[in-house]
């Protein structure tokens, strides 16, 4: 191949570097790149192709990530013999964060998988190989069926061969008659002291499953957040009333100018955003021997996945209306339910809201999702007794907690921004007039 400097050229099973200004060849491997110079820039882009022998392509684990290096194999969703086209996910990579589909660089047949589900790749590792005509699967199919065929056969003469052993052990045993009742009577003996002795349930009734790359992180996060900061939570108590009412009063024109439901999270996001405005400290968090004071405000929030907890962001959430807010939670929360969030759209995070009232919890104290320095959590509407204008009446309230790191929050903050949540809540009308 030839490499101009006035254009760009298309090499193909070799790769090609500059060092010093020179042009230098490597070895041939499966990529095409494309170098481009206009004046001083250069740029390069790869993309997978066959091999050498111009008809299998191998499919390789994709970038995962700058924070992310491996990720485990978790499933293939294709196998040797099957069909697939350019771009078809055929394996799915379980990272620490979100899992990821290997796609198909070519059309064709999986000839062979390279990889096993359950190993940890990283990227640029090959997990299969795809013939684009298709040739040598089926040849390979029978000789595998063919090849697992044979082990039956060798096995049900081994099995006559310990059948006539297993049947001539009892005429041994019959010959000694009077040895078993001594050998009955002893274990009679030690019955009554093995009673008091615990009596674990069979291995058989349990289950191990290998934890996934998700669950662990989880835990790794969670307990470095129990072991670095200062955790100290704070209660407080909301009456849902006009909250309540207001979504009850507005939700159907809400719904039919905006598209989306009128929901309680939106009316927490706003008051939270008030609270952090008024409380700046609630949104720092230290760094070394420094305090990072954050000029925006990006709202985590929880979500439960069959996969485990998962936190995306609404980004400045302090420019969006009440809207903007319900719109970006459901595609977010709809993305996370299905598995195809991205790294970025959970990454950062100033501060964060758990909803545990939606699984019906009366009460807890959440745990700080690390680097951030408090963690709001809501919790379920119960109808209680209260005391109104020197009356006992039934009113929606709920419990609210704030954990927060004692090392940079005080608790006078901290209770003060509980209590502007609360003032909010109750009264919306106070995000009209910035009172």
């Amino acid at each position: 191949a030839i490499l101009t400097c006035r254009g760009f050229q298309r090499v193909q099973r070799s790769s090609y570097h500059i060092l010093s200004g020179n042009y230098v060849c490597s070895t041939p491997r499966s990529e095409v790149i494309e170098l481009i110079q206009k004046g001083s820039f250069i740029g390069s882009r790869s993309r997978l192709f066959s091999s050498d022998s111009g008809d299998l392509v191998d499919a390789v684990v994709p970038f995962m990530g700058e924070s992310i290096t491996d990720g485990t194999l978790a499933k293939f969703l294709k196998q040797p013999g099957d069909r697939v086209e350019i771009d078809e996910p055929i394996a799915q990579i379980e990272t620490d964060k979100v899992t990821i589909d290997v796609a198909s660089p070519q059309a064709g047949v999986i000839q062979k998988l390279i990889a096993k589900e359950g190993e940890t790749v990283e990227p640029g590792a090959k997990i299969a190989v795809i013939s684009k005509s298709g040739e040598g699967v089926a040849q390979a199919a029978p000789a595998e069926k063919a090849a697992a065929q044979p082990p039956p056969a060798e096995e049900k003469p081994s099995v006559e061969k310990q059948t006539p052993e297993s049947e001539a052990a009892p005429a041994v045993k019959d010959k000694t008659p009077s040895e078993p009742p001594p050998t009955a009577k002893k274990p009679t003996s030690p019955s009554k002291p093995m009673a008091s002795e615990p009596q674990l349930p069979p291995k058989d009734r349990e289950r191990r499953v290998p934890m996934t790359r998700l669950r662990k992180r989880v835990a790794t996060r969670l307990k470095d957040s129990q072991n670095t900061f200062a955790l100290l939570t704070t209660f407080n108590e909301v009456d849902m009333t006009n909250l309540m009412k207001l979504r009850s009063d507005y939700k159907d024109a809400f719904l039919e100018k905006h598209g989306v439901k009128l929901g309680l999270m939106s009316g927490f996001v706003k008051a939270a955003v008030s609270a952090l405005q008024h409380q700046p400290v609630v949104n720092a968090v230290i760094d070394g021997d420094d305090i990072i004071y954050r000029d925006y405000i990006d709202i985590s929030f929880a979500v439960g996945t069959k996969k485990g907890l998962v936190v995306p962001v609404i980004r400045n959430s302090e420019r969006m209306n009440f809207a903007e807010i319900e719109k970006e939670i459901s595609t977010l929360a709809k993305k996370a339910n299905d598995g195809s969030i991205s790294i970025d759209e959970m990454a950062g995070g100033t501060f964060t809201i758990s909803n545990g009232g939606v699984y019906g919890s009366l009460l807890s104290t959440p745990i700080i999702n690390p680097p951030q320095s408090a963690i709001l959590g809501m919790h379920s509407i119960v109808n209680r007794p209260m005391v109104v204008g020197g009356n006992v009446v039934p009113r929606p309230m709920m419990y609210i907690a704030l954990t927060y790191d004692h090392r940079l929050i005080d608790g006078r903050e901290a209770v003060f921004f509980l209590r502007r949540i609360k003032d909010i809540v109750e009264d919306p009308r106070r995000l009209l007039l910035d009172i």
